[in-house]
């Protein structure tokens, strides 16, 4: 652990203070580097600043703490010494690069600086030194090019065009081809840039130049780039990075791949970040320094050519790639540089990788004996397993893509296809053999059609778990929603994004993973469920506890779901059945009657519907638990609004379209969201419930006369009150014994009767409510709405801003408000069980897919979590994983 007030940890031959230190106070770098140095691998030596400095420094104001450039000093004699070089000699000079090195890695958001300590004195020094001048003044002029652009805001083009000038001056084309006299010109020239830029010389005075370049690594902690990426790293849930308290400082001697045709610089992964293989996976380029490689600025040749170059530099890198993976049981990304022959290791950190990668690499090392089955379980990001489920975009394809705008990447996945305005028109299209987006400022229940025939959808208002997300990550469908720079003229049947417009001939592609849109067609693949996917889930089923359900509302749902390991459905949404074209009318003619015996006469027709769809799903689910929702949404969601719509439903009825107008109306609510809706149909039309609960009995007891185990468990919504669950239980349970008499039926059904749990009232008073349940269902969409007072269809306009400004740590509705939400969420429990010692209790909103919701599901003893079905090996993973954590 760091040493109080010490601000300055060494790492060298000499000695090494930071092995076995904190990451959260060296860095991941920092600590990398001293781990590699005690373990005996070629590292130039150094020394780091911690991340407390860095934290320091932003609360005095953007100053240095006192003592911090004393103890940098002493850093830098024990440096000299061991390497027999000083800083700013003429003789023999010591160079330094400074980087950064957060806790949590940000690849290329933070700043670095090379070739430190050289100035007009010491390059000479380096000239003799190596004798080579054409390297030395290379490296003085990549020193001033990022001095001035790292430290003093200079832009890169200034000396971009100075370049320009000596190489046209020396008639050459490449960079490598300017002579030794022509960077010496240039050296000039790029000193005669900065000072017209800044208004002051070079910094000649090493200790001066090295104080700058730290401050300006820890001002890149604030840097636009760096608090965005923050940003969106913890909107995808990464809750670490939210603890950072800032950026460590490397320090580190100078070993130069750009020293002639024996040097080289690369870097790598251990093993394939994009498959898994257990092959190094990295480039390298010979006569050049690291950015070299990272900035593209020539093409790199990849490492398995290596050998053919440098066949020892070669062999000794792979017993080290073997060295690090024993040491730190994981696949690691390195940087190289190889200077005269010799190899020298400059960083090394576990390695990022996608989740066929991550899959792969943890089975592998499990057989390979580096880790345990449990350790597997816990190395692959539960989240990450949406790689192996879903198409994606080939990375090339993806690299190259023309990305339009970014929105919230509400359903993972990727998507191409020509624009479509409304679900009419994209499922005319679909029927006509078209791929296409359906594009909606938001979509509602009537867009379902549309939805299901589009092969992505794209909203320009809405959150992660409105309506459009909700659907589409149910049904495995890529989803960009909230994406506010895309300005859409329906009638126009247009979009603009950033003065470019597009129209219904034109193709797009969706990236539901990250919320980029892109214009064009890019490149797909299909994804591959290997053995070793098999394998993870088998190893994560013996250790979880909780069960997984899915979220279905239909067979083919259902046994998708199934495919991917769902123990149970946890809800079956009993709306979405009303919204096919058969179904529709005979819903709206309910909707129209005058009288209770015009309103059953209309459902009377939905039963046949109803029941054949029940039959269906628990046949596809046979043995397991199926929990039926009730009717749920307020009934205009089901009338046309629009004026054409509702005259085509006029006609369809025989009635006049003054009445459909009349009607919706009548229906129309300020707040729907709290309005007539949930258990208040069913008290209020009665009817409803009993012909939902007739078709749910009929199917069950259909099932059983076919030897096939049905276990329906029926829910009613939206219960506030323990009163409104009593009487409609009783309601149920009258219409169990009706129906089971009318079909002569004196078998067992054994048909659980519960409740949704979504209002923080349901959670206040569980124990009344329990007395009536056989089992709680927490439907955290809703609860998250009612706790918060937000509305999760218009939290794009404010919710950004929000967690960039930590007054939430993450999007709510997309993982769960562990003290808020989850206290009433545990209070329900609690005192439900309190009532009935063994109440069955789940989880079925969108947080029951979410890794860390369902982290907190696990310890407030909750039975099962239910997710959309492409989200069940997720869910099956994360519960393996916080059973394992606790």
């Amino acid at each position: 652990m760091a040493k109080k007030d010490k601000m300055v940890y060494y790492f060298g031959k000499t000695k090494t203070e930071g092995k076995g230190g904190s990451k959260a106070i060296l860095g991941g770098k920092g600590l990398n580097l001293a781990e590699m140095t005690s373990i005996g691998l070629p590292v130039p030596p150094g020394f780091t600043i911690t991340t407390e400095v860095c934290d320091g420094y932003y609360k005095a104001g953007k100053k240095l703490p006192k003592g911090l450039m004393d103890e940098i000093q002493d850093a830098v004699k024990i440096l000299e010494k061991e390497l027999g070089k000083n800083f700013g000699d003429n003789e023999n000079p010591l160079l330094v690069s400074v980087r950064s090195g957060a806790a949590v890695s940000m690849p290329g958001m933070m700043n670095t600086i090379l070739n430190l300590g050289l100035n007009d004195e010491a390059t000479e020094g380096l000239a003799k030194a190596t004798k080579n001048e054409r390297f030395a003044y290379d490296a003085y002029r990549r020193l001033i090019n990022m001095y001035g652009d790292v430290v003093m805001g200079l832009h890169h083009e200034q000396f971009e065009a100075a370049f320009d000038k000596v190489k046209k001056k020396h008639k050459v084309t490449e960079d490598t081809e300017v002579p030794a006299e022509g960077l010496r010109e240039l050296c000039e020239a790029y000193k005669a840039v900065y000072k017209k830029g800044t208004g002051e010389d070079f910094p000649q005075d090493p200790i001066k130049q090295l104080q700058l370049a730290i401050e300006a690594v820890f001002g890149s902690w604030n840097a636009d780039r760096a608090i965005s990426y923050r940003r969106i790293e913890s909107a995808k849930g990464n809750t670490e990075i939210n603890n950072l308290i800032g950026t460590a400082v490397n320090v580190q001697a100078m070993v130069y791949g750009n020293m002639g045709d024996d040097s080289g610089t690369g870097v790598g992964f251990t093993r394939d970040p994009n498959t898994g293989q257990n092959k190094f996976y990295g480039e390298f380029l010979i006569n050049a320094q690291g950015e070299d490689v990272v900035a593209g600025i020539r093409t790199p040749q990849p490492v398995a050519q290596m050998a053919k170059w440098d066949k020892a530099a070669h062999k000794e890198l792979m017993e080290i790639k073997k060295k690090l993976e024993d040491h730190y049981t994981d696949m690691q990304d390195i940087e190289f540089t190889i200077e005269r022959g010799k190899l020298f290791m400059l960083q090394t950190r576990n390695g990022k990788r996608n989740g066929i990668a991550a899959v792969k690499i943890a089975c592998d090392m499990v057989k390979e004996g580096l880790i345990t089955e449990k350790e597997a379980v816990l190395r692959v990001p539960a989240s990450d397993l949406t790689h192996c489920l879903l198409p994606s975009f080939k990375p090339t394809a993806r690299n190259a893509a023309d990305v339009l705008c970014r929105g919230l990447n509400a359903s993972p996945g990727a998507a191409v296809g020509k624009l479509a305005f409304t679900a009419t028109e994209a499922r005319e299209r679909f029927e006509a053999g078209e791929s296409v987006i359906l594009v909606r400022r938001e979509t509602s229940p009537e867009d379902v059609e549309g939805m299901s025939a589009a092969v992505g959808i794209l909203t320009s208002t809405g959150g992660a778990t409105s309506h459009a997300a909700v659907v589409a990550r149910g049904w495995g469908k890529c989803c960009v929603a909230g994406a506010s720079e895309v300005e859409i003229n329906e009638k126009g049947k247009t979009i603009t994004v950033g003065g470019r417009k597009f129209n219904a001939k034109d193709t797009i592609s969706l990236d539901g993973t990250t919320g980029e849109v892109m214009a064009g067609e890019v490149e797909t693949q299909e994804p591959k469920l290997s053995g070793d996917f098999a394998k993870l889930m088998k190893w994560a089923d013996e250790y979880r506890r909780l069960s997984i359900r899915t979220n279905a509302d239909s067979p083919a749902d259902s046994k998708r779901a199934r495919d991917f390991g769902a123990e149970g459905i946890g809800l079956c949404r009993t709306e979405h059945m009303f919204f096919e074209a058969d179904r529709i009318i005979h819903m709206r003619a309910m909707i129209l009657a005058e009288d209770e015996d015009a309103r059953r006469a209309a459902l009377k027709k939905l039963l046949p519907f109803q029941r054949k769809d029940f039959e269906g799903i628990f046949k596809a689910m046979k043995g397991c638990p199926v929990t039926v929702r009730l009717l749920d949404p307020p009934l205009h969601e089901f009338l046309p609004h629009e004026a054409a719509a509702q005259k085509q439903m006029a006609e369809e009825l025989g009635v006049k379209p003054a009445e459909i107008k009349k009607r919706g109306a009548a229906l129309h609510e300020s707040n729907p969201m709290l309005g007539h809706r949930g258990c208040r149909l069913s008290v209020t039309y009665p009817e409803i419930l009993e012909m939902q609960v007739q078709a749910i009995v009929e199917a069950a007891i259909s099932c059983a006369k076919k030897k096939i185990d049905a276990q329906p468990e029926i829910m009613i919504p939206l219960v506030g009150t323990a009163a409104e669950l009593r009487i409609l239980r009783e309601k149920v349970e009258e219409t169990i014994e009706a129906t089971k008499t009318a079909k002569k039926f004196e078998g067992e059904l054994n048909i659980l009767i519960g409740t949704m749990i979504e209002i923080p009232r349901a959670c206040l008073t569980a124990d009344e409510v329990a007395e009536h349940a056989d089992f709680f269902s927490f439907g955290t969409n809703d609860l998250t709405q009612m706790t918060f007072g937000y509305s999760r269809d218009d939290v794009g306009g404010f919710l950004p801003d929000y967690i960039e400004a930590k007054i939430v740590p993450v999007d709510p509705f997309q993982s769960l408000d562990t003290s808020g939400v989850g206290q009433l969420v545990e209070m329900g429990v609690t005192k439900g069980r309190s009532i009935k010692k063994k109440l069955k209790v789940g989880i079925c909103g969108e947080h029951g897919g979410d890794p860390a919701s369902i982290d907190f599901c696990n310890s407030v003893g909750l039975d099962y979590v239910s997710c959309s079905p492409f989200r069940v090996p997720i869910a099956r993973l994360a519960a393996a994983q916080a059973e394992l954590k606790s």
